[in-house]
């Protein structure tokens, strides 16, 4: 099994804690990590692009010309493709972009991801990041200590913390959530991931991992 440091507040090592194989030392391949990313944006997309077709653009109902004996093209309509002003042919028209991906693969993804994360040494577990009241400095100094600052970080918690949230929104490049809401494309999104000892437990007793 997996063995880690949890680390407090000063990056001293408090404890050592062993992680499941089956979560964080999964082997697969960075095919379903692709595949899972592709996914995770393609399922993001409103798909709300639209162009006007001949049928859509206003004007053009009345006959620009007679049909014979002027020497030009036959028109019916000042909104044809053709013509300035015209119709769009073939444009993007609103759609659905989402589409499933197995779960298994889905979760090989996940585990793959964090069994790159921890091989390359990204991943930092601490042993509790709880705060009394919304400060930013309290933030920056924890990460400093660990050796985060400058980099992009995401907070792993068990369950949402408004504190943290509101503490570390003004820190670029930091991100919170839980580890219920972690999935592939955030995992990798990310230089390192902080969890908490109880997100990194919860995780593994997630329904599906």
């Amino acid at each position: 099994m997996p063995e880690l440091e949890v680390k407090d507040r000063n990056n001293n090592t408090v404890e050592k804690i062993n992680l499941r194989d089956d979560v964080f030392a999964v082997t697969g391949n960075h095919g379903v990590i692709h595949e899972a990313v592709i996914n995770f944006l393609a399922n993001q997309r409103q798909g709300t692009h639209a162009t006007k077709t001949r049928g859509l653009v206003s004007g053009g109902g009345k006959k620009p010309f007679k049909q014979k004996h002027t020497g030009r093209a036959r028109a019916g309509s000042t909104r044809s493709p053709l013509w300035k002003g015209g119709g769009a042919v073939f444009g993007p028209q609103p759609r659905d972009y989402s589409y499933n991906l197995p779960k298994k693969v889905k979760r090989l993804a996940l585990m793959t991801a964090f069994y790159e994360k921890l091989s390359s040494g990204e991943i930092i577990i601490i042993d509790n990041l709880s705060i009394e009241k919304p400060k930013t400095k309290e933030i920056k100094e924890i990460l400093e200590n660990l050796g985060l600052a400058g980099k992009s970080v995401l907070i792993v918690l068990p369950e949402k913390d408004e504190l943290i949230t509101l503490s570390t929104r003004n820190i670029p490049g930091v991100s919170v959530t839980r580890s219920a809401d972690l999935n592939t494309y955030t995992v990798i999104a990310y230089n390192m991931l902080l969890m908490t000892k109880e997100a990194a437990v919860r995780l593994e007793n997630i329904k599906g991992l």
